[in-house]
């Protein structure tokens, strides 16, 4: 599962930040565009292109990314015949294209990470569950996401490897890159590695259109100024090597120089590829685009792909300074063609701030800083045509507020901002040209997600909140969590039609920050989230120590099991922990760092399973009563 180098992640997130605001700030132009990248900018000369390179990375000594060695050795590890039972998928954004996730399932068999391990489990029937083979990374490697695709398995990971810094060395000691293996699973005892693919770069994201994967990675170039004098572009431009290129044993440069394009080639400090390959096994379908610049959300439809970068000139805390760039990219099969940029004013939340519709692309930001005070931030969503220049704009909403979600539902909108209260937004977003509001619901709380139950209800997961007593400030504490029923089918008296509370201050979800953790299905009425529960004790109830800033105890980590229906709203079946000692989770850390933490879970006709990094349980959904369970350790 994905725990280990969050503060890494972090770090790298801060850092680019900074880069964007140093090298906006020190903007020097390019050439015009000579490689049919649209309006993309690409360098002069090949000395143009190291100088604007040097020039960045000087002010940063180096820091960069780098390879190390990669190791992935399968044990000795059937296919089954016939129907595939029903069976439950990752939570996605956009029908049809898939997301990587820690936990597949195909419906016989769940596909699972723990650890430096990718386990293949026989799921189906239950009674007979157990793990059929494991595929092990080694030291160095750490898998990340899976995709399925028929008989083929892909792993995407990060190697890293830590080396004392050389005194006088123009880089820093640690070092990162990707790896993409792709196996062949028709026999799941005993997967076959038939490709490997190592970048140079930081995974951020990726999706699966048909059999096709396509990465988004980062890189920072690293290089050594050698004694002779400056680099070459090949020590700047991100390396790869793949087992069916010509050379498949030589890291070699991801593009030339000439190809490498940039909307923004000012900020030069980094490079964005999207990486574009078949599952199928074909050879030669591998596809690389690079561009100078970074990319800090992602959103893919069936036929495109845009990334998006923010950056904040000069003053990061002035108010209205913000803007975000976006970049769109054709997807046909591997192939990745450069359309179009586009910008709007403000920041935005994550992928589902963004959404394609009939050509058109709507984008929901935020513009200034909240503060407890009170500031100018305002929000606003964007529509932008097939050429990402302004077609429509609904700007001004909920002055002093800042986005929590957001969802792009067909014709409509959904809006959460918040500071003290919720205001839930209907938008009516049928006229591209003059988007907006038809009604607005404003109660305590806020929603971190929003999914659509039917065209006219959506369901929001966040937490309570409590507003700030006079004196402290003009905002509101958070609380526990809260699960909400939204009906919009009058959208301009939209109505909570039902709600439960869990817990008080403390209480958390995997599934606030991560969608892949939210499962959910209509027909069978069944709604699942992992949860920590943090409640006060009788110790703090008693003593009066209920303020509204006044953290609960971990009492439980685990799965929370609802039924969920529009007549009967949100009813607790049961609830599902990993944990067999109860002393464990006395300490909320144990939420991200405990093996027994259940982040996934998923279900396989009348079975519910719950995945940790320890184990998987298999739970029948009708009382919940334990049917078996697989220990993931060795």
């Amino acid at each position: 599962m994905k725990k280990s180098g969050v503060l890494i992640e972090v770090c790298f997130v801060v850092l680019s930040l900074i880069v964007g605001i140093i090298a906006w700030s020190i903007a020097t132009p390019a050439s015009t565009n000579q490689n049919g990248l649209g309006d993309l900018y690409t360098f002069e000369s090949e000395e143009a292109f190291v100088k604007a390179f040097i020039n960045r990375q000087t002010m940063w000594k180096g820091y960069g990314d780098g390879m190390s060695s990669l190791s992935a050795n399968a044990e000795a590890m059937p296919a089954r015949e016939g129907a595939e039972p029903n069976h439950s998928e990752t939570n996605i954004q956009v029908e049809g294209v898939d997301e990587g996730d820690t936990l597949k399932c195909d419906g016989n068999f769940i596909y699972t990470v723990s650890g430096n391990q990718v386990i293949i489990i026989s799921a189906y029937p239950a009674e007979e569950a157990a793990i059929v083979s494991r595929i092990d990374f080694g030291e160095n490697g750490s898998p990340e996401d899976l995709f399925i695709e028929a008989d083929r398995l892909a792993v995407i990971g990060s190697t890293h490897d830590y080396q004392a810094e050389d005194e006088g060395s123009d880089i820093r000691p640690y070092y990162n890159g990707t790896f993409i293996n792709i196996y062949d699973i028709a026999a799941r005892e005993n997967p076959m590695l038939v490709r490997t693919i190592e970048y140079e770069g930081r995974y951020s994201t990726s999706r699966k259109i048909g059999d096709n994967l396509h990465l988004v990675l980062t890189t920072y170039p690293h290089y050594r100024l050698p004694d002779a004098g400056e680099p070459q572009w090949e020590d700047i431009i991100p390396l790869y090597r793949d087992t069916e290129a010509d050379k498949p044993g030589a890291f070699q440069p991801a593009c030339d120089w000439a190809k490498v394009g940039s909307v923004n080639p000012e900020s030069f400090t980094s490079f964005v590829s999207i990486v574009s390959l078949s599952m199928s096994g074909e050879a030669g379908n591998l596809n690389k685009r690079v561009i100078a610049g970074y990319s800090d959300n992602v959103y893919a439809s069936l036929e495109n792909v845009y990334l998006t970068s923010t950056g904040y000139p000069y003053a990061y805390y002035s108010n209205n300074s913000e803007k975000t760039t976006i970049y769109k990219f054709k997807l046909e099969g591997t192939s990745t063609t450069y359309l179009s940029s586009g910008e709007v004013p403000g920041s935005i939340l994550n992928q589902f701030s963004m959404d394609e519709s009939a050509g058109y692309f709507r984008i929901a930001t935020t513009v200034g800083h909240v503060s407890r005070e009170g500031s100018g931030s305002t929000n606003n969503i964007y529509i932008l045509d097939k050429n990402l220049n302004m077609a429509g704009k609904l700007e001004g909403l909920a002055s002093g507020e800042t986005i929590y979600s957001a969802r792009f539902l067909g014709d409509r909108g959904y809006l959460v901002t918040f500071k003290k209260v919720d205001p839930f937004f209907v938008i009516d977003l049928k006229d591209p040209r003059n988007p907006k509001v038809l009604g607005a619901l404003k109660i305590p709380g806020y929603s971190d997600y929003l999914h659509p139950y039917d065209e006219n209800h959506i369901i929001g997961i966040g937490k309570n909140t409590v507003e700030a007593d006079p004196g402290q400030g003009n905002f509101a504490w958070y609380q526990g969590m809260k699960i909400a029923i939204f009906d919009v089918t009058d959208v301009t008296n939209p109505k909570e039609m039902h709600k439960v509370d869990i817990g008080d201050r403390g209480t958390d979800s995997y599934a606030l920050s991560d969608h892949k953790a939210f499962l959910f299905d209509r027909e069978k009425g069944l709604l699942v989230l992992p949860v920590l529960l943090a409640e006060l004790t009788p110790e703090q109830k008693a003593s009066g120590n209920t303020q509204s800033n006044a953290y609960g105890q971990s009492t439980f980590q685990g799965a929370y099991v609802y039924s969920i229906s529009l007549d009967s709203g949100i009813e607790l079946k049961g609830r599902v922990t990993h944990l067999d000692d109860e002393a464990e989770i006395g300490h909320s850390y144990y939420y991200y760092s405990s093996k027994d933490a259940v982040e996934r879970c998923g279900y396989i006709e009348d079975i519910l399973y719950t995945v940790s990094d320890s184990r998987v349980l298999f739970n029948s959904l009708t009382g919940l009563s334990e049917v078996n369970r697989v220990e993931l350790a060795k």
